[in-house]
């Protein structure tokens, strides 16, 4: 496989996992119990949690490198916020972590990406 089409497999990678993640929070939310608490972290995880692929869709029409890191850098900062709230979930008893735990690992590989994702985009600019 040559280099362009290994970066264009691993684009399509993080782009996918992204989307499925947003699926998976959105189902996660759909469990939290109808209360208040249960209304309030679930509106955070799903405004979060879509939010992530939405930034990393919008990056790949960037016109510019800077253009491209701020995006990533924006689904880097949600990726971490719906981090948070799954774990407020879990601490606070309001969800299992065995509801969460595969959410919440994701939540932790996809950092891990787009902080490498950034980092080698800055060192290019």
């Amino acid at each position: 496989m040559e280099n362009g089409e290994l970066k264009m497999e691993k684009k399509k990678d993080i782009i996918e996992r992204a989307f499925k993640f947003g699926v998976a929070v959105i189902k996660t939310a759909d469990s939290l119990p109808k209360t208040p608490v249960g209304f309030a972290i679930a509106n955070q995880l799903v405004r979060s949690g879509t939010s992530v692929g939405a930034n990393i869709e919008e990056a790949q029409d960037g016109l510019t490198r800077k253009e491209f890191i701020r995006s990533m850098s924006i689904a880097l900062k949600e990726a971490r916020e719906t981090r948070f709230w799954l774990r407020i979930a879990v601490e606070s008893g309001t969800l299992f972590t065995k509801k969460v735990g595969t959410v919440l690992n994701e939540s932790e590989e996809l950092i891990k990406i787009l902080v490498t994702i950034v980092k080698k985009s800055k060192m290019k600019l």
